[in-house]
């Protein structure tokens, strides 16, 4: 328990493998696995599964998750974790540290709406229609132009 309230951080769960979970601890698969079920029957923790093979798991501490349904049926939860990853577990361990930065992926903050930018379409083919021409200001200044044109 102390392994995993150790590293709940702000979230109420943990997500770890078992592998990590042995190393962590210093003791054997089914050591692990007695612990991990001892916890879940006297009610300190909710253990539930990530992916098919169950090696990896969120393990929730103080609150049991909360389940949805959407138009299609499917039950799902949706909750916030601490996740632990182990360097020996990674395929490019050898690379940690050395890789290119991600790119970042631009994001809005609250009460902010998008601006289309880019060079945009072509005109539609339709002209418009008379009186309802758009009287939009000009965004851009011209070469020879000290003022935007509306």
């Amino acid at each position: 328990m102390h392994i995993l309230t150790a590293r709940v951080g702000e979230h109420n769960a943990v997500v770890i493998s078992q592998k990590t979970l042995r190393s962590l601890m210093g003791c054997s698969r089914p050591t692990v696995q007695r612990a991990l079920d001892v916890l879940s029957q006297d009610k300190w923790i909710e253990i539930r599964q990530i992916g098919e093979s169950g090696t990896v798991n969120a393990y929730v501490i103080n609150d049991r998750v909360a389940w949805t349904r959407n138009r299609d049926g499917l039950r799902y939860s949706l909750f916030s974790a601490a996740v632990v990853v182990s360097e020996e577990e990674q395929r490019d361990r050898e690379e940690l540290g050395q890789q290119e930065p991600l790119r970042k992926v631009p994001s809005l903050f609250r009460n902010e709406a998008q601006l289309p930018g880019g060079p945009g379409l072509p005109p539609p083919s339709q002209p418009f229609l008379g009186g309802m021409e758009p009287d939009l200001p000009a965004t851009r200044r011209g070469a020879d132009d000290d003022k935007s044109e509306v």
